[in-house]
């Protein structure tokens, strides 16, 4: 499968948007584990619509004037792992979910870690919030980003996490 990707700056670190023919497939951080989310080869294409629409909202997010994403998206993993990914995208803007609240969500209480497997490559971040998700604790645990992005992304979104605040202004 061909993919076309862009890159995108962002409060969070640059963002690497990857879409094939008509779907966004991957949000890549700089820093990205090489293995994380399987891709084949990519050519730069700054004129694909999916991906400039996928920029734009982006854009609208980190300006605090979107809270919800309106885009095609192309989940590629096991049926496991979309389960996850797509209960993901159920969790509200501003709030958080623990991993446990999750597996019971898809029907599998019991595979809280899988669920923090599958989070963990999630291959279409911040809009499918993968960030919204928490420790049974309350804090933050692991993230592609990075734990500062992940507390970025919740301070942005002003979410009911006992850590906002803590760091002060983000953005």
């Amino acid at each position: 499968m061909a993919y076309t990707f862009i890159t995108l700056p962002s409060p969070v670190g640059e963002l690497k948007l990857v879409a094939n023919v008509s779907r966004l497939v991957a949000i890549l951080w700089e820093n990205d584990k090489p293995n994380r989310v399987r891709l084949g080869p990519m050519t730069e294409a700054p004129d694909n619509p999916v991906l400039m629409k996928t920029a734009r909202q982006l854009e609208e997010y980190f300006a605090g004037t979107r809270s919800a994403f309106d885009l095609e998206l192309d989940f590629a993993g096991t049926e496991f792992q979309k389960k996850v990914w797509t209960a993901l995208l159920t969790i509200p803007f501003g709030e958080t979910r623990t991993y446990s609240q999750i597996a019971q969500q898809i029907g599998h209480p019991s595979a809280v870690r899988a669920v923090g497997a599958a989070n963990g490559r999630n291959p279409i971040s911040i809009i499918a919030p993968c960030h919204r998700v928490i420790g049974a604790s309350g804090k933050l645990t692991g993230f592609a980003g990075g734990l500062e992005a992940k507390e970025r992304l919740l301070a942005l979104e002003g979410g009911q996490w006992s850590g906002i605040g803590k760091t002060g202004d983000l953005f």
